[in-house]
């Protein structure tokens, strides 16, 4: 695992950025070493965390006769397997790292190596003789890439903070904002900075002699129809268990020693389960808290016995979000409507206190086998618009959320006024997400004037409408319910602002199996009965685990990961000093992008404890979270390089 950066003189004659002063913004990322490569028209640099080889691994890393040089931030999984036919084919190693599989795979392949590679991986490789640069992001898009252009030349890097020391000058994209505001996250190549892109999932970037070419070589994709029904049950359990059981294999290869996530849930204590079996001693990882309707420790600590595995916890208070979201932000680069990042950013500082650089988490697990209650809701509201009439079909929504102290099914009246929003729109292809988004989008009643405005001609819906593949709808219902979820929350948010961003702000990779592509091609070639059944989700992957947990785990509902939200930033009945700076009635108006006296309101709403559930909780730590991201970034104030542990 690194950070990586680079530029490309694409016209002009303008001496390239210096590629040390970039990536010294990334040593987060790769604290073990530096290296840089440089010409007069291509620069390409690497922070190192050193994983595999740890001797003769360095990067830039180049062939035989330095043609071909590359700089990949993340793990190439199946680089033994391609080592090996690379070799049979006549290509000469020089280290046993998986980096130096990329540079001979190209040169035996061409641009279709990319294709042949298994793993979570952003890579730039530097063709000499083709005067050919290519950028490349792994197929989910577990490790970031962004890249801006600017005098002619293209500059690149894992995260944008690097591009501003080039420097590259940029603002608040008001359209990313508003993606954010929607989606949780912007989507394809959109950012919250005008001007810088980011390389979407499954897509390469290639520049060659003044041309440029964007192109996808993987999306998510689902069969025409209900899928696969000639598996039964148990054969398709027994297949899931299988490839599970080889990607988990893979995932543990390291030179270090790998470690594990337990939240106490299904999806990694299956993970951890698998890992169990396959070493001979595990370290595994959870977070707790002092609010008992956020705590899961009850859970982990049975897991955690039943694996017999060394077991640590991290106790996490309200307070300790508080001070430690300024620095989630500097690393995230982007406004975040939830508080949950914070403590896993926290926890990763744990990990790396405990001398562990990799961890095997269980995300991914809810969208690809039908997890979370939106699912659920989505099947719920097409069923009750069948018979929009009906008084008992809307009181099926009784049966989701039960972990949430103030859930939006606990009024009968109320949930069916909120669910029942848009109920005939049944061609819409976000269906399912209608409520969610309505609910999110409160926050923009708190947007100023002009910032309305410019937004007023491009709706994050329709933007994100364009961008649907042309079979999407063919698919099933679950199928397309999984499709928007993948491309709104899991891309924009869980693996970057809760996923990368918050592990690699202190030097820890997070490896995540569910995510494996023959894991997605498996699971969304079968038929949605295998997923969710009725109402109870993760069908399969409950009877594929049925040996690898106990039964308390295998049966427990969906709960997912959540933390204390707006009542982290107060303290005594007093706003945290940053809180208090921030959101005064003179910087918010400095800022341009809210009401000062809706946000005034706002604050003391949530200083009394009288926040309305989670549209309050949102719109605050959105607006505190947008107003650290203008500080930081925009503010005149360069943003500090991160430390490598607290």
């Amino acid at each position: 695992m690194c950070g990586i950066a680079g530029a490309l003189l694409v016209q002009g004659q303008a001496p390239l950025p210096d590629p040390a002063r970039m990536i010294a913004t990334l040593r987060h990322r790769g604290p073990d070493g530096t290296g840089c490569f440089r010409s007069p028209v291509c620069a390409l640099a690497s922070a190192r965390l050193s994983i595999i080889d740890l001797q003769t691994g360095e990067q830039p890393l180049a062939n035989e006769d330095e043609s071909v040089w590359t700089v990949l931030n993340g793990e190439i999984f199946n680089y033994l397997e391609l080592r090996a036919e690379l070799k049979a084919r006549g290509h000469r190693f020089r280290t046993r790292s998986d980096t130096e599989v990329i540079v001979h795979a190209y040169e035996e392949y061409g641009e279709r190596f990319i294709e042949r590679l298994t793993g979570q991986f952003a890579l730039a490789l530097w063709d000499v003789r083709r005067q050919r640069l290519l950028l490349v992001r792994d197929p989910v898009g577990i490790r970031p890439l962004f890249y801006t252009r600017v005098g002619g030349q293209l500059l690149f890097a894992s995260e944008i903070k690097a591009l501003l020391a080039a420097p590259v000058t940029a603002g608040l994209d008001e359209q990313g904002l508003a993606q954010v505001f929607t989606f949780w996250g912007t989507v394809g190549e959109r950012t919250v900075f005008k001007g810088i892109r980011s390389l979407p999932p499954g897509h390469r970037l290639v520049v060659e002699k003044g041309t440029e070419r964007l192109e996808g070589y993987w999306d998510w994709t689902f069969p025409q129809g209900q899928g696969r029904t000639d598996l039964s049950e148990d054969e398709a359990a027994e297949g899931l268990h299988a490839l599970l059981t080889d990607v988990v294999r893979q995932q543990l290869r390291a030179d270090v020693p790998v470690g594990a996530y337990l939240s106490g849930g299904l999806d990694s204590s299956g993970i951890a389960a698998l890992a169990r079996e396959q070493v001979g001693t595990l370290q595994t990882f959870s977070l707790t808290f002092e609010d008992p309707e956020f705590d899961e420790s009850a859970y982990q600590r049975q897991m955690a016995d039943f694996l017999g595995v060394r077991h640590c916890t991290f106790r996490c208070t309200a307070l300790d979000i508080g001070n430690a979201f300024p620095d989630l932000i500097r690393h995230t680069e982007t406004p975040v409507l939830r508080t949950a990042p914070a403590p896993l950013m926290l926890l990763a500082r744990h990990v790396h206190e405990a001398g562990l650089k990799v961890v095997l988490t269980g995300e991914g697990a809810d969208e690809v086998f039908g997890g979370y209650d939106l699912f659920k809701e989505g099947k719920i509201r097409r069923f009750w618009a069948r018979q929009p009439d009906s008084k008992w079909r809307p009181l099926l929504f009784g049966r989701l959320y039960p972990y949430l102290t103030r859930s939006p099914v606990a009024n009968r009246h109320f949930a069916r006024l909120f669910f029942g929003q848009r109920l005939q729109e049944l061609d819409n292809p976000f269906y399912a997400h209608l409520t969610r988004w309505s609910s999110t989008r409160g926050i923009f009643k708190l947007l100023s004037p002009e910032l309305l405005a410019s937004l007023s001609s491009a709706a994050p819906e329709e933007t994100l409408r364009r961008q649907l593949p042309a079979e999407f709808p063919a698919w099933s219902e679950l199928a397309r319910d999984q499709y928007i979820e993948v491309k709104t929350l899991l891309e924009g948010y869980l693996l970057s602002s809760q996923g990368d961003r918050v592990s690699m702000a202190h030097s820890v990779e997070g490896r995540v199996p569910y995510l494996d592509t023959r894991v997605i091609e498996f699971a969304n070639g079968l038929s949605a009965r295998y997923k969710l059944r009725g109402l109870r989700e993760k069908v399969l992957l409950r009877r594929a685990l049925r040996r690898a947990v106990p039964p308390a785990i295998l049966e427990r509902v969906k709960q997912p990961y959540r933390a204390p939200d707006s009542r982290c930033f107060f303290e005594g009945g007093r706003p945290l000093a940053y809180v208090q700076e921030l959101m005064s009635p003179a910087n918010v108006r400095r800022s341009g992008y809210f009401r000062p006296e809706a946000v005034q309101r706002l604050l003391e709403k949530c200083r009394t404890g009288r926040a309305l559930g989670a549209g309050d909780n949102m719109a605050f730590v959105g607006v505190l979270s947008t107003l650290l991201l203008q500080e930081q970034f925009f503010g005149g104030r360069a943003a500090p390089a991160a430390p490598v542990s607290a």
